[in-house]
């Protein structure tokens, strides 16, 4: 029979109808407990240094249906889903997402260049370049950080926590505090930032260094990138936008704290004795060392560039500087400072900054808008930021935002009713609730205030744990941290739609 001349719809036909079922039939509990299965046995294998164990668990997990699957179901969720590489190319149905797992193999791999774009920085006018691979090169490089992440959490540093599985910055913030808060602690504190982390590590080292197959790892870094319409050679760096990036540079900066250890530790046990009171701590590419002394800051500055050098890399001059803990240092949004030997962690000017920039471009793209679009705008920014910060002391930064927004709605409104009575205006914006009687809102949502948010002190992370390893104690704290919160919310209620006085 003729299919071209089948008079079933095509919609209906068996060979489209296939994929499609059997993307909507898998069951990803299963296919999660299968790779995570997998994953110990090489968190386990890099343990006992079993090298060639881990080089077939590897193998065995990449050519397996279920990673596969994972990988693109991974890239087909996440905020770039809707956005092609250089081909164009989306995979956006059911039936597309199983043939591109049914099609995913290693075999003859070539990796196809990147899209270039620019994005902006957060605060300044320097764009940052970002390389955006094909929907099937995201694939492989999410297929192959499945079986690359438990050899890196293995072998990680032991106070790094970006992009690293159940870690956080809240942790991070609660490490600085234990290395910081007492009274004989540190004073000292080297501010250290990498020059293009991702744009300039070493090709040769990665490929000497990274346990995976190198034919695969090389067409990754050598892919290329295209810009307006020119193709260009990738020399060094790991893509910025790849998923297997991150892994990339974590691995390639792995071994700093032990290089610091080995000079400044001395003992049998880790940290058993700490004479400088050196203590290092990194997320990403950013990261901070205490230590006793000015020159010991010095020391471990020169140290740390030695480290680097042979990885392609090189400490930022303008943002590596060593300060004295009264004077307060910046890092990750937060500032960290002495006040008569207290300290404490508050938001940092820069964070603040940030958020007010961003609610007032919300509020003045909104000027006519709905009252109920531009809370629906304005809600998931409030509590982003203040879940961030929640966990320092936050309680006077989040009143002064509070104010300061309010003085933004009030103009917003007033420019809508430029005739209208201040009380009039009052009426139409604002409403009861309960005891309050400034509260912005509609009959279906009202805005969230930032001091409603309640301080909750994050719990500190035991730092040797290992996350394929003892997932009953990440699985416990997580639900403890999510208790924590959830007690700690604000009671909701309905808004009543009364008449307030103006005063």
């Amino acid at each position: 029979m003729n299919v071209s001349n089948s008079t079933t719809p095509k919609s209906e036909r068996l060979a489209d109808i296939r994929p499609k079922t059997q993307w909507k039939n898998i069951d990803w509990k299963k296919v999660i407990q299968n790779i995570n299965r997998l994953q110990t046995r090489i968190t386990k294998a890099v343990l006992e240094r079993k090298w060639q164990l881990v080089k077939r668990l590897q193998y065995l997990l990449t050519n397996s249906f279920y990673a596969k699957s994972l990988a693109v179901r991974t890239i087909c969720q996440n905020k770039g889903k809707r956005t092609a590489g250089i081909d164009g190319e989306k995979w956006l149905t059911p039936k597309a997402k199983m043939n591109a797992a049914l099609n995913l193999s290693n075999e003859s791999y070539k990796a196809k260049p990147l899209k270039r774009v620019f994005i902006d920085k957060p605060g300044k006018k320097k764009k940052r370049p970002l390389g955006i691979p094909t929907m099937y090169d995201r694939a492989m490089q999410a297929l192959y950080a499945l079986a690359l992440d438990p050899v890196a959490e293995a072998t990680a540093d032991i106070a790094s926590f970006g992009f690293r599985k159940f870690r956080s910055a809240q942790d991070a913030c609660a490490q600085a505090f234990t290395c910081l808060s007492r009274r004989n602690s540190a004073q000292w504190i080297l501010e250290g930032d990498i020059k293009g982390c991702f744009d300039n590590i070493n090709h040769d080292w990665l490929q000497d260094n990274i346990p995976m197959d190198k034919s695969i790892l090389n067409q990754f870094l050598k892919a290329g990138f295209v810009y307006k319409h020119h193709l260009n050679p990738t020399k060094a760096g790991t893509p910025q936008g790849g998923i297997i990036s991150p892994i990339l540079a974590n691995m390639t900066l792995d071994g700093i704290e032990r290089t610091i250890a080995n000079k400044y530790y001395s003992g049998k046990r880790w940290k058993s004795r700490n004479p400088k009171k050196v203590n290092f701590l990194r997320y990403a590419d950013d990261f901070i060392v205490t230590a006793g002394s000015e020159e010991t800051a010095n020391e471990i500055r020169e140290l740390i560039e030695v480290f680097l050098k042979d990885r392609g890399l090189e400490l930022s001059i303008e943002k590596t500087l060593i300060t004295h803990i009264d004077n307060g240092f910046d890092f990750l949004g937060w500032n960290f400072r002495k006040y008569k030997g207290k300290l404490l962690i508050k938001p940092s000017k820069k964070s603040i900054g940030n958020v007010t920039h961003k609610i007032s471009d919300i509020i003045k793209k909104g000027k006519a808008w709905k009252q109920e679009d531009l809370i629906d705008a304005l809600n998931p920014v409030i509590t982003g930021w203040t879940n961030y910060h929640q966990s320092v002391v936050s309680k006077e930064t989040f009143n002064k935002l509070d104010h300061i927004v309010w003085n933004m709605l009030w103009r917003w409104a007033k420019r809508r009713h430029p005739r209208k009575s201040r009380s009039w205006v009052v009426r139409k914006y604002w409403h009861h609730e309960g005891t309050r009687n400034w509260v912005f809102s509609t009959k279906k949502n009202k805005l969230k205030l930032l001091s409603d948010t309640k301080i909750v002190r994050h719990r500190c992370l035991k730092l040797d744990r290992n996350p394929y390893i003892d997932k009953e104690y990440f699985d416990v704290r997580r639900c403890k941290l999510r208790a924590r919160k959830m007690v700690n919310k604000p009671k909701t209620c309905g808004v009543q739609m009364n008449i307030c006085s103006f005063a």
